[in-house]
């Protein structure tokens, strides 16, 4: 390595070429990249959906649902089997383990379920879905004073317009129905005309068709016969023949039933600030550059807003819910502005304590790094994304310590007189290689755990991590091969000339640090080092502290931070089978409460000329009412003004809704999970549903604990029909009962009608006032075989029984989940572990054939980190062998790994200074500062060692060490802290973001210069005394006072007297005899 370091020096033109080739290649990385907000998840696993149209939940369950777990039970790398049976319909979602190949796995889960054989015969063809999770970048409100079918077609055709766009591939519609014909048949015209259901359906199938009747071959060319009548209009649908005769003449359709051309249901409320809407979603491809593909959605908007271009109705506006691409900028923004700020500052720094030159060539070389490490990046498949920029900021602290040990090096050699141009570019880079190598692949090791954990969160840890490795490996190579070529040509510094006065300024401060380190710092590492054991004492009491500090929630933990949001996502979910006025009834009750919020928070702040609340949509469809609230960015509103706050008091505006079965008011960009949730399982509904209301009851004694509440069904009552005796005489079946009644309540599809790209069911059935009227089933009559009308009362019994409108199953058996919000950070956290402690002994013994677990966030929140656990003690013991080997020494590393706990208790100590949660992301900076901190311990190691080997004391030994190391120790520690001190200072949504990483990083850097300066001498003294102890007592040599031969004074080569002008201003600085 060394015969490299001084060839590449000597060689200018290869090293300004590989510079040029990082710059280049960095370019090219950076467009070969994609850009999005978030990059495409995979989680193993799959969803098997079969549809059993009139089937009970039970049935579902044991004829569709078990089968399907039975057949998929023993798969290899399963996880676990959660399913849902419904009235009609069952779905299994089969997780497999986040170590097993995708592919393969939902291969083997078709395989099996296509041998299931025994479905039952009116089930449909059970449908496989693969999981993918894809983040929707951009949405879009189709709002305006429109008739519902309008509305439709345009949000239609503005869909079909966004997929061809670029980006715009899988766009979905949302907030709309289908379409359907209902053809509404009166009983009374029925029986008027004596004809059935089934006689209007098959007349309508036989006469509404296009068919091909083939072709003639002629002579004069092939001729082909065809019908072209399928009927699409309501007008079209009337005139169809259903019975014509000479005796009682036509019957249409018109005569019997009343054609409706409209939707599934009217069940549907979709509003944006009052008007009625359709949405538009868009979510991300494959290959993704979200601000060109915004841009274009964005120019449509423009376009078709603009009555001019005649592409909307009049009526008709498109407003933009949501656009991912604005936080992106907004991101990308705040990194330029950052790193340029932070460069600047670093450059600063080293100007003032080294010199001009110096400072410039560390300052171009993180550039170079950078540079090289993205070019790199697309080789690792990382895309240019939230998380990658993320650790774009976390890096610039860590590369700036590798050129900085470097340049300070040379640096000292050439302003001591020894030596100077090329040899001093030579000489000091070799003297500090094996620091700055071994320091960097620490760094690295610090960091790979997270590349290696499973399942979908490595999605995200990797994208940081491959870029933190892809900086560090250039910076070796920058640092090493780049940078002394750049200083080969530095001379001993000169005072002459215009800038003289300026140098003379500049060599006075760090003349300044020099007399500092000496006159200072020297005093109190001489205490320190003599009362070590009380030093070591102090600051592993700091680290219990910590210890404490967290385990007692005064730095609570969550595992994602909350960022404050410019949206909140409303969703209260109504139990099965709630009226659709009582859904109207909560959407009127949510729409009041953001209604009034907008009033209130407009007079509270008259200077936000928008106001706080800027718009809102709200549906109300199938049993969930949503709304989406727009707020006023975070960095326009007054700084007391939290999204958390304003989502609480919405919250309580709108006020308790008893009957809901879950409800959620979401603030943060991050889906942040503060709530509990646990899983009971057990095979009866009953046993399940008593467990379940003891564990709500227990929730609801914690203040902290609101909106309590479970997804078990509630009993719902159904009509049972039973025959009556004789009934079969009459030639009537309860098949035929059955089959009857469902074609005049649910209906028959009688066809489907291609229409704009999708199908149109056509129903024949009874009225909606008849089918809305219980009384309605007093009135019907079965029509026989032979013709003959009985009504349904005589043939059959109807009672009311309770039923089960869903049935929620987990690892093969009934299931319930048991959930609750929890407010205050950290929260969880302290029910979760109350819980453990106060209710579940006693719960088990109540109920010990109910099976408990977590489930939700806190259940995944485990799981990762018991992985990462194991993955970072695997990475502690590389980085402890890598580390002995090179100092051949099995204490010495320990020493140097200190870095590692009071990183953390330093982060610990920042994050409670500036009220900040402990999250995942608190733990790539404290990563990233035990990087930092390692190095440094190195460079002070290092020096020890080999002022040992020259026959120095260890006391002597090191204070020489810390009173010479002081300078790159502090310049590495204070360049990263104002390296990222700009965003500590940002107040915007995307440094939110990051303040968990930034001020954990900032803090354990700060705390850790303590730690370098004086614990790690300290110890070091503890160890050799406690090594002489045991070679004096087990080996029989002779004990020798530690400290007996330092001489009190600090004793250095000549060539460490750095940038010094030679005179005694500096204190007591004697050579080495």
């Amino acid at each position: 390595m060394s015969g490299i370091v001084a060839w590449f020096a000597r060689n200018a033109v290869a090293a300004n070429l590989l510079m040029i080739v990082a710059f280049v290649g960095g370019i090219f990385g950076y467009t070969r990249m994609e850009q999005e907000m978030f990059p495409v998840v995979n989680i193993t696993g799959a969803s098997v959906s079969v549809a059993w149209n009139g089937a009970s939940p039970q049935d579902v369950e044991e004829q569709i649902v078990t089968r399907i777990e039975e057949a998929v039970a023993d798969l290899n790398g399963l996880d676990r089997i959660t399913s849902i049976a419904s009235e009609g319909f069952g779905v299994v979602n089969i997780k497999g383990r986040d170590d097993v190949d995708m592919e393969i796995f939902v291969k083997d889960v078709e395989r099996r379920v296509n041998q299931i054989n025994n479905m039952p015969q009116a089930a449909f063809q059970p449908q496989i879905q693969r999981w993918e999770q894809r983040n929707r970048y951009i949405g879009f409100a189709i709002h305006g004073e429109v008739d519902p079918r309008t509305l439709k077609r345009v949000a239609d055709n503005v869909r079909d317009e966004f997929a061809k766009l670029p980006g715009g591939e899988l766009a979905e519609l949302q907030g709309t129905l289908d379409e359907q014909v209902s053809i509404e048949v009166s009983e009374q015209a029925l029986r008027r005309f004596g004809l059935s259901f089934s006689d209007v359906a098959n007349a309508i199938r036989q006469s509404s068709l296009n068919s091909s009747g083939g072709r003639i071959e002629s002579s004069t060319g092939d001729v082909n016969i065809t019908a072209r009548q399928l009927a699409d209009t309501a007008e079209q649908f009337n005139k169809i023949i259903i019975r014509q005769t000479t005796e009682e003449g036509t019957v249409y359709v018109s005569d019997v039933a009343n054609v409706i051309d409209g939707f599934v249901s009217d069940k549907l409320k979709a509003t944006f600030n009052n008007e009625p809407t359709a949405f538009v979603m868009i979510p991300a491809p494959d290959d993704m550059d979200i601000i060109a593909y915004t841009d274009g959605f964005k120019d449509f908007v423009k376009r078709a807003n603009d009555p001019a271009n005649g592409i909307l109705p009049e009526a008709v506006k498109i407003d933009i819910l949501w656009d991912d691409s604005e936080g992106f900028k907004a991101r990308m923004d705040l990194i330029t502005q950052s790193a340029l700020s932070g460069a600047v500052l670093v450059m600063l720094v080293l100007v003032l304590f080294l010199r001009p030159m110096v400072a410039l060539w560390v300052t171009i070389g993180i550039i170079t790094a950078f540079a090289g490490g993205i070019m790199l990046l697309p080789y690792f498949g990382v895309s240019w994304n939230i998380l990658s920029t993320f650790a774009v900021l976390l890096v610039i602290g860590v590369i700036v310590d590798d050129a900085i040990v470097v340049g300070e090096n040379i640096h000292r050699e050439v302003e001591s007189g020894r030596r100077e141009g090329l040899d001093a570019a030579i000489v000091g880079t070799q003297l500090v290689l094996k620091p700055i190598i071994f320091g960097v692949l620490t760094t690295i090791i610090a960091f790979l755990p997270w590349a290696f954990i499973t399942g979908p969160t490595r999605m995200f840890t990797q994208q940081i991590t491959f870029v933190v490795v892809a900086a560090l490996l250039f910076s070796i190579v920058e640092c090493m091969l780049i940078l002394p070529s750049h200083l080969s040509h530095m001379k001993k510094q000169e005072f002459d000339g215009p800038g003289g006065r300026f140098l003379k300024l500049q060599r006075q401060i760090a003349d300044s640090l020099l007399w500092f380190a000496n006159n200072l710092y020297k005093p109190v590492l001489e205490l320190a080092v003599r009362f070590r054991y009380a030093t070591v004492a102090f600051f592993f009491s700091l680290f219990a502290l910590a210890i404490q500090m967290q385990s007692h929630g005064i730095v609570p933990f969550q595992f994602m931070p909350e960022i404050e949001a410019d949206l909140i996502q409303v969703n209260i979910e109504m139990p099965e089978g709630t009226p659709y006025e009582r859904l109207l009834q909560v959407r009127d009750q949510l729409q009041a409460g953001i209604d009034s919020l907008k009033v209130e928070t407009r007079k509270e702040y008259p200077e936000l000329k928008d106001g706080l609340v800027v718009q809102a949509s709200v549906v109300a469809a199938g049993r969930n009412v949503q709304a989406w609230v727009g707020l006023a960015p975070p960095e326009v509103r007054p700084i007391t003004v939290r999204s958390k706050d304003i989502s609480e008091r919405l919250r309580d505006m709108v006020g308790d809704i008893q009957d809901a079965q879950e409800i959620g008011f979401d603030f943060t960009f991050n889906e942040d999970d503060t709530g509990v949730r646990f899983a009971l399982n057990h095979p009866d509904l009953a046993r399940l549903r008593e467990a379940a209301a003891e564990v709500k009851a227990h929730l609801a004694n914690y203040s902290s604990a609101y909106d309590i509440g479970d997804n078990l069904s509630s009993s719902a009552e159904e009509i049972r029909i039973t025959m009556k005796p004789g009934a079969e005489t009459l030639g009537i079946t309860l098949n035929d009962v059955s089959r009857q009644l469902r074609q005049a309540y649910y209906g028959e599809e009688v066809q489907r009608l291609p229409r704009d790209g999708e199908d149109v069911r056509v129903m024949v059935r009874l009225p909606l006032s008849a089918r809305s009227d219980l009384d309605s089933l007093n009135n019907l009559k079965l029509r026989t075989a032979d013709g003959r009308e009985i009504p349904v009362t005589q043939v059959a019994d109807f009672e009311y029984a309770p039923g089960i409108n869903r049935i929620i199953r987990r690892n093969r058996t009934r299931s319930v989940s048991v959930y609750a919000e929890i407010k205050g950070e950290g929260g969880r956290g302290q029910v979760m572990s109350a819980m453990e402690k106060d209710f579940w002994p006693d719960f088990e013994k109540h109920f010990p054939d109910v099976q408990r677990g977590e489930a939700g966030g806190f259940e995944e929140e485990q799981k990762f980190f018991a992985e990462i656990g194991r993955l970072v003690v695997i990475a502690i013991g590389t980085m402890y062998i890598l580390l002995a080997v090179a100092f051949r020494s099995y204490s010495q590393p320990l020493l140097l790994m200190m870095a590692l706990p009071f990183a953390y208790c330093g982060a610990i100590f920042g994050l409670a200074i500036f009220n900040t949660p402990m999250a995942m992301f608190a733990f790539f900076g404290i990563a990233a500062a035990a990087g930092v901190v390692i190095n440094d311990n190195l460079v002070l190691i290092d020096y020890v060692n080999r002022r040992r080997d020259e026959g120095a004391g260890a006391i002597q030994a090191l204070v020489d060490a810390g009173v010479s190391r002081f300078r790159p120790i502090l310049l590495t520690s204070v360049t990263t802290f104002v390296g990222i001190l700009p965003l500590l200072a940002v107040r915007s949504v995307q440094a939110q973001f990051l303040k968990p990483m930034i001020v954990s990083l900032a803090c354990a850097v700060a705390f850790a210069i303590f730690v370098s300066l004086f614990m790690v001498p300290a110890l070091y003294a503890v160890g050799v005394e406690i090594g002489r102890i045991f070679r004096w007592t087990w080996g029989g040599k002779p004990f020798r006072q530690i400290g007996e031969t330092y001489s009190g004074e600090v004793t250095v080569d000549d060539d460490e007297l750095i940038g010094t002008t030679r005179g005694g201003d500096l204190g007591g600085l004697a050579p080495a005899e």
